[in-house]
């Protein structure tokens, strides 16, 4: 703590220092927009997640970035790590593209930690796309695709201080520092440190709540524009490194590790990554462009839960060339190109080898048609080659109509395709007794084929205008249908997952109900009903997805006051959740004390923030997670024998710890 201590006070007098040498700033006039955004002209189904929806919530990183959001299912993955997973359309995120600044990010070895290496106050906006996205970002994408755009130096403020803290021992330093070097150079420092050191078990099972925690994360930027040349380009350097402990109170690492002394976990990852966007628009014509994305990013994990080891080191490239353009005019464009990517893999489990090397080439086309009046349609392809995935073509449509004012229906269909990484995707299995065990086909990945699915989506949105208060209301479905699948097998034995070819059918089927309207002057409600029919053909016969609720509603009511001169102003914001029943995995053939039920309860998620705003420079915010303190009991099966064969910390389907208060502050240089 004590170096903490010195950062804060250092960065707090840089901050004052440089906001004494100039305070008279320029005052901007802006009207009012809102934070989440939908569009009645774009193609895709694509809502726009703003700087100020993200602060509504803590959203300490990218995971819990989604907490306000409609579309995405944010919940733990288990009862250890803390972590938490999103869902879209049902399906986790190794079925959807996660990118940054549309450079594949959370993919391979990083699906399940990854989401909380990006913190929450580098984000500048978020992008989230339902169904099968575009060609021109790579062929993985079934369900959809988040892109997530970091702060630009150009635009941000000289200085921002965030700080954080909870009831659940977890502190935050966020600085950002942006300087304009030239007038076509600008970069950014963005600082980020989290720990939690204190050991907390409200559930009196033996094992933490959440684990023990330190992460340092350092990325350097650079942003070059030209508007007289046309040239633009941004240089990423980022660092991260984070470790966590967990296990029962009563370990310690330094005696216990490899033992049956006490159970325990730790994780340690660094990540580096280095990445570069170059882009040109001729200057005579405007409409033409080409743009150059290189990518390499190592991410090297050493890990062990209880007596079972887990080692993964990842070395990436990626590099696509894009070229756009129009025929004959601006009604029709097109994007043409080529990307490359490279993944060396160094992986062991216990004393296996699963090291390897993929590589894929691949060419993609894609064409845009919009009368710029009420028609538009995308139509992509793209072809590719594997060394694992062979020969290959990734087909993809989206189709706009605007029936009548404030009126877009869209539809969508296209095909995906990705490896899966069995061990990486399904780290929250090792803090169990399960033994892993795969049905070898003869695939070139662990012995199994690829993942190969069609998602086909219809979504209907109205704008309209009730007692003088804007609102709309958005119904959507879509589905997904797997071709083969690499099934995670939980249904067959309680001691036991089995991976194996799909056998049979899987489907997901995802409607959505939304209704967002403005009750008062700046007091808006936004809500969603959620239906899921997910399904899969499992060794033991078909069974809903498990830890997957049928029914969810989502709420949500934001105010503010009305802003005083100063800048002065309240925020208040509520979240609701309810979650349906969730079928769980088997465990009826264990003794009964450790058995679960075949489907959990249903129960209720309440969130509030209030944030007071002093000036255009600082604000204060204060935050519960939880405050109805529902929690999932037992958290843990058979806790009291973690070297047992019932143990098992995966079957999470509510939260663990229960109750969670925060505070922090925001400081601005402006």
């Amino acid at each position: 703590m004590k170096t903490y201590r010195i950062l804060i006070f250092l960065l707090l007098i840089t901050a004052f220092n440089s906001y004494s040498q100039d305070t008279l700033r320029e005052i901007k006039v802006q009207s009012k927009r809102k934070s989440l955004q939908k569009s009645y002209t774009l193609t895709g189904n694509t809502a726009l997640v703003t700087k100020k929806e993200l602060l509504k919530a803590a959203c300490c990183n990218l995971a819990e970035s989604f907490e306000t959001n409609p579309s995405i299912d944010v919940s733990f993955s288990d009862a250890l790590t803390g972590t938490k997973q999103i869902k879209m359309l049902g399906l986790t995120s190794p079925y959807l593209m996660m990118t940054q600044e549309n450079i594949p990010s959370v993919r391979g070895a990083s699906q399940v930690y990854g989401l909380s290496f990006t913190p929450g106050p580098w984000i500048e906006s978020i992008q989230i796309t339902k169904g099968a996205g575009s060609v021109v970002n790579g062929y993985e994408s079934i369900s959809g695709q988040i892109n997530t755009e970091l702060i630009k130096p150009m635009s941000e403020v000289p200085f921002l201080l965030n700080l954080y803290g909870s009831t659940d021992s977890r502190f935050e330093l966020n600085a950002d520092f942006n300087h304009k070097l030239s007038d076509k150079w600008a970069t950014s420092l963005l600082l980020h440190g989290n720990m939690r050191n204190s050991k907390m078990d409200n559930n009196d099972d033996g094992f933490l709540d959440n684990p023990l925690q330190k992460q340092f994360n350092l990325l350097n930027r650079y942003q070059y524009y030209n508007p007289e040349t046309g040239w633009v380009s941004f240089i990423n350097l980022q660092y991260m490194n984070d470790t966590k402990q967990m296990g029962q109170i009563s370990f310690n690492p330094d005696t216990d590790k490899g033992t049956t002394n006490s159970w325990g976990s730790e994780i340690d990852t660094q990540k580096i990554d280095v990445s570069t966007k170059i882009g040109y628009v001729f200057k005579d014509m405007p409409f033409q462009s080409f743009g150059f994305q290189n990518a390499f990013s190592s991410y090297d994990q050493n890990s062990y839960f209880g007596l079972r080891n887990y080692n993964i080191r990842q070395n990436s490239f990626y590099s696509n060339l894009i070229f756009n353009s129009i025929i004959n005019n601006e009604k029709n464009k097109f994007a043409a190109g080529l990307n490359f990517t490279y993944d060396s893999y160094s992986e062991f489990y216990n004393t296996s080898d699963y090291s390897r090397i993929d590589n894929t080439v691949g060419a993609f086309f894609e064409y845009t048609y919009d009368n710029q009046d009420n028609f538009s349609f995308i139509l992509g392809g793209r072809a590719d080659y594997g060394n694992r995935l062979g020969v290959f073509a990734t087909p993809r449509v989206h189709v706009k109509y605007n029936p009548w004012e404030k009126g877009v229906l869209r539809v969508s269909a296209g095909r995906g395709k990705r490896s899966a990484n069995i061990f990486a995707e399904n780290q929250t299995l090792f803090a169990s007794s399960r033994t892993f065990d795969i049905i070898n086909a003869g695939g070139k990945l662990y012995g199994l084929d690829p993942e190969i699915a069609w998602n086909y989506g219809l979504s209907f949105m109205q704008g309209f205008k009730l007692f003088n208060r804007n609102g709309d209301i958005t119904a959507d479905f879509y589905r997904t249908n797997f071709q083969n699948q690499v099934v995670a097998d939980v249904m067959q034995s309680p001691q036991q997952v089995i991976f194996h070819n799909l056998d049979g059918a899987s489907f997901a089927n995802s409607f959505q109900l939304e209704f967002n309207y403005e009750l008062a002057k700046r007091l808006e409600l936004r809500s969603a009903y959620k239906y899921y029919d997910i399904k899969t053909d499992y060794l033991s016969g078909e069974y809903q997805r498990p830890q997957q609720a049928a029914h969810r509603f989502f709420g949500n009511l934001g105010y503010e006051t009305i802003r005083k001169d100063k800048g002065q102003q309240w925020k208040f914001d509520f979240t609701y959740n309810w979650i349906g029943e969730q079928q769980l995995p088997y465990t009826a053939s264990n003794p009964v004390a450790y058995q679960l039920p075949e489907h959990s309860p249903a129960y209720s998620l309440m969130n509030a923030q209030i944030t007071r705003v002093f000036s255009p420079n600082f604000e204060v915010y204060a935050g519960g997670e939880n405050v109805g303190n529902y929690t999932q009991n037992p958290a843990i099966v058979d806790s009291q024998n973690p070297f047992g064969p019932y143990f098992d910390a995966s079957i999470v389907y509510a939260p663990v710890f229960g109750q969670m208060y925060y505070a922090g502050l925001r400081f601005k240089i402006r």
